[in-house]
């Protein structure tokens, strides 16, 4: 299953949401993301049939390896990419709504790049 902007953005989620509590539902989700409870749950089904979670008969959902591959990847380059605007003195707000944007969109090698050159911003 190729994964689009969405899937990437509900995995981070669940990442992000895995960190505070291991037993994450769908209403978590949810209510974390601001999306309807249709929306969350047509979501879920694609991810769970794309093998990036599994959820339990108590609604309560895990990360697959693959999942959780792609959950940090995103979460690493939003938290990064927020930094970096943060230190080019972009207010907090607005840098954590654009890094949102362009962790989908940033090549692997563009996002390495910029990781292994931010120490110069510290």
């Amino acid at each position: 299953m190729s994964l689009q902007e969405s899937g990437e953005m509900y995995l981070e989620a669940i990442y992000v949401l895995t960190k505070e509590n291991p037993h994450v539902r769908s209403i978590d989700v949810c209510e974390y993301m601001s999306y309807s409870k249709p929306s969350i749950s047509r979501a879920m089904g694609l991810l769970k049939k794309g093998g990036y979670i599994e959820i339990d008969g108590d609604g309560y959902i895990t990360l697959t390896e693959a999942g959780l591959e792609v959950g940090q990847k995103i979460y690493e380059r939003h938290t990064t990419l927020s930094k970096l605007l943060i230190h080019l003195g972009v207010d907090e707000e607005t840098a954590k709504a654009d890094a949102c944007k362009l962790e989908h969109a940033i090549s692997d090698k563009s996002f390495e790049a910029i990781k292994n050159n931010l120490y110069r911003f510290d």
